[in-house]
């Protein structure tokens, strides 16, 4: 077994399970703890042999080991079986997310034995290979993702099948005559499944809630929040428990805080945005320095720890936010009015407050409850203005905070932090929630500039907690850990970059970023950008919430929490309460509550991120449903062995080309160059291709669109006609 080198940059969680695991396979019947583990894989240093401590505790709690005695572990997972989550395709088969293994595991629809989308699962994995895939069976359901399911209902003969939305459940749900609930037919509903033979094909269900005829907007945007289970609404008694929190801010609260009300204060946020969370104040020192406050609304002053608004916030975890709403975390009357930093009004705080040099060096920080006054509401554009032209009002002040972002900009990406800027895509929507164009956001200085700030105090709020100094250790803190790159998809994506001329290092964590970040200039301008800034970002790994930190890789900080927006995440409410008593001189506290509520909200955040990506594909395929036959240019954005994803270089909507729609071969899947190639013709289609398609047909319940290669070369496509900037959410 290769061993680990004695740098910590070339370590990475997954990996680092793969080697335990090796170790542990090696040798099954030996209880082994984090020092004896550190000291085959040749680890000395603390940070290290750390990390392999917090290893060994998430495979005892995903069920790989045992701990058989304080600190001991021993393997508990038989050759042959592996357990993870089950990821449905959309042809009905599946994948298995594990961290047992770090190869693939193909299961078909036929070995899926009823199991579900994101179903945690124990697979048999066949001893044979096919086409170098593994193969598997599931053999046990361990724990079901979810037993309530969205889709629309079609009545037959007294009885009706729920046709499941998206892609969780492949098989139609039957329910009795006697568990309709007065259903209509073509009506969107929640249905609940109650039993599954394992003989039958179908599970058997009844009606939970009927919620309206499907292609109505409405109807369809609260259908995709019931099917991800988020909650919309929020219950009568926690609006009644907001709406009686007392306005007025007293006299003897306000002698509690430091008060900014007579200091330069803005805030800038998208034109439509209510929940002002973030301000920002300015001042000139007397020795040529700058005193800069990051101002965040204090939420937990108006949130009790006991009360039915906290539990409902805890329980949501994050505000989430579809093409045409926000859903918000807490209801309006603290998101939108209490708690948002509206001008002109005296406004609770929690804020970092910084002496930088004009250099952007911070010389000292302070961290603490304020009141503050902002004295105007900029909008993106508008501060974008003042940046563009050099007037407008507060024009010094934003001047300068841009010359200062930029400057901690640089210094940020020097380290080592990755420049991605993901372009997003938002629709243009008539009164009826018709999808009519797409907009681009595109992020400016303006959204550069709260970026770095915002950056700025939640790393020195997370160092401030999570630093080991003089007098301080380190105490039980909320980071956002970011983890290095999996070294086995870096490489994969390092190969597959190569057939475009194009090259990045894979080895050392600041050397990775540069020649990232190298590549992401280099690709500017050109048609296979996003698809190479997407596989980029999939070989990264995925941001989350921890008390244990590992420090955020993306951004080249080894301490980060999320401080700067209570109004809509959870974690960061617990990152203010946590700060706050702790500057009171708290005593630590133990991790295991914060560790749970952590792994909570990194799941509610997964879960919203995944509303809105099914909102958008609903969109998507809207706006494509009128559309049968015309054609378009695309590249090929996806190749997977039941067919080729296209996105549509007009309005940069997806759609799958099914192998089974190329008539002229058989084509086969080729997993590590990306492409399929006809076995007789040798065609080849690859990850990047330029191809000609028209729509084919649409399946919005499905949110699917199946297209058709176009062959005629000399035949007329359709040219973008709809283009705008959009402003950028944060």
């Amino acid at each position: 077994m290769k061993k680990s080198t004695n740098k910590s940059e070339s370590l990475n969680k997954k990996s680092l399970k793969t080697q335990i695991l090796h170790i542990f396979n090696e040798n099954p019947q030996q209880p082994l703890n984090y020092k004896q583990i550190s000291k085959r894989l040749s680890i000395s240093r603390v940070d290290e042999r750390q990390l392999v401590n917090i290893v060994l505790a998430e495979m005892a709690e995903t069920g790989i080991l045992e701990e058989n005695e304080r600190g001991k572990f021993i393997i508990i997972v038989s050759r042959g079986n592996i357990s993870g989550n089950i990821d449905m395709l959309p042809n009905g088969s599946a994948t298995l997310i594990t961290d047992d293994t770090q190869d693939e595991v193909f299961i078909s629809q036929k070995n899926l034995n009823h199991a579900m989308n994101g179903d945690l699962v124990r697979v048999y994995v066949y001893a044979h290979r096919k086409k170098n895939i593994l193969e598997g069976e599931v053999v046990e359901i361990i724990k079901r993702a979810k037993n309530t399911y969205v889709g629309t209902a079609q009545l037959s003969h007294g009885f009706a099948f729920v046709v499941p939305d998206g892609k969780s459940l492949a098989n139609d749900i039957f329910i009795p005559p006697d568990k309709l609930k007065g259903v209509k037919d073509g009506q969107k509903v929640i249905a609940s499944i109650t039993d599954w033979p394992a003989s039958n094909k179908n599970p058997v269900g009844e009606i939970i809630e009927v919620l309206g005829f499907a292609g109505e907007h409405a109807v369809e945007m609260n259908a995709i929040m019931a099917e991800f289970e988020l909650p919309v609404a929020f219950p009568a008694e926690v609006e009644e428990e907001a709406k009686n929190i007392p306005l007025k801010i007293t006299a003897a609260e306000i002698k509690k805080r430091r008060d900014f009300r007579k200091i330069t204060t803005f805030t800038i946020d998208p034109e439509d945005a209510k929940d002002f969370d973030d301000a920002l104040s300015i001042q000139r020192l007397d020795n040529g320095n700058y005193e800069i406050g990051v101002h965040i609304a204090d939420v937990t002053h108006y949130v009790d720890p006991e009360s039915l608004l906290e539990k409902e916030a805890q329980n949501r975890a994050t505000s989430v936010y579809l093409v045409d709403r926000v859903i918000p975390m807490l209801p309006e009357n603290l998101s939108n009015f209490l708690c948002s930093l509206r001008p002109k009004e005296d406004k609770l705080c929690f804020s970092a407050v910084f002496e930088i040099t004009p250099q952007a060096g911070v010389v000292k920080e302070w961290f603490g409850k304020t009141i503050i006054c902002s004295d105007r509401r900029f909008s993106y554009d508008e501060a974008q203005d003042i940046i563009d032209t050099g007037e407008g009002d507060f024009k010094e002040d934003v001047l300068l905070l841009n010359d200062l972002a930029k400057q901690l900009r640089a210094r940020r990406f020097k380290n080592g932090a990755l420049g991605f800027e993901k372009v997003e895509f938002k629709f243009k929507l008539d009164e009826n929630g018709k999808p009519l164009g797409v907009y681009t956001k595109e992020s400016k200085d303006a959204h550069k500039l709260i970026e770095e700030f915002m950056l700025l105090a939640n790393k020195y709020v997370a160092e401030h907690i999570g630093k080991a100094r003089p007098g301080w250790q380190p105490h039980t803190f909320v980071y956002r850990i970011h983890d290095r790159p999996d070294e086995q998809k870096l490489g994969q994506f390092a190969g597959f970059i190569k057939q475009f001329g194009y090259k990045i290092k894979i080895d050392g964590n600041r050397a990775i970023a540069m020649s990232i970040n190298q590549l992401i200039e280099d690709i500017k301008g050109k048609p296979e950008k996003e698809m190479i800034e997407n596989l980029a970002i999939r070989s990264m790994a995925k941001a989350e919430y921890s008390t244990h930190n590992i420090g955020h890789y993306g951004l080249a900080f080894s301490y980060y929490s999320h401080f700067t927006s209570p109004i809509r995440r959870y974690p960061d409410m617990m990152a203010h309460r946590l700060l706050f008593y702790y500057l009171n001189d708290g005593k630590n506290v133990k991790p295991d509550v914060y560790e749970k509520l952590c792994k909570h909200s990194s799941e509610m955040e997964q879960k919203s991120a995944d509303a809105e990506r099914a909102s958008v594909k609903y969109k998507q395929a809207e706006f494509l449903s009128d559309k049968i036959g015309i054609p378009f240019e695309g590249i090929i954005s996806g190749v997977t062995e039941f067919g080729i994803f296209v996105q549509l270089v007009e309005n940069k909507c997806e759609g799958l080309v099914p192998l089974r729609n190329l008539e002229d071969d058989f084509y086969v899947f080729d997993n590590r160059r990306m492409l399929i190639q006809g076995k007789h013709t040798g065609n080849k289609y690859q990850l990047g291709d330029k191809v000609n398609v028209t729509i084919q047909k649409v399946n919005l319940q499905r949110r699917q669109v199946d297209m058709l290669l176009v062959q005629d070369e000399n035949a007329e496509v359709k040219k973008p006609v709809f283009k705008a900037n959009f402003k950028r959410r944060r």
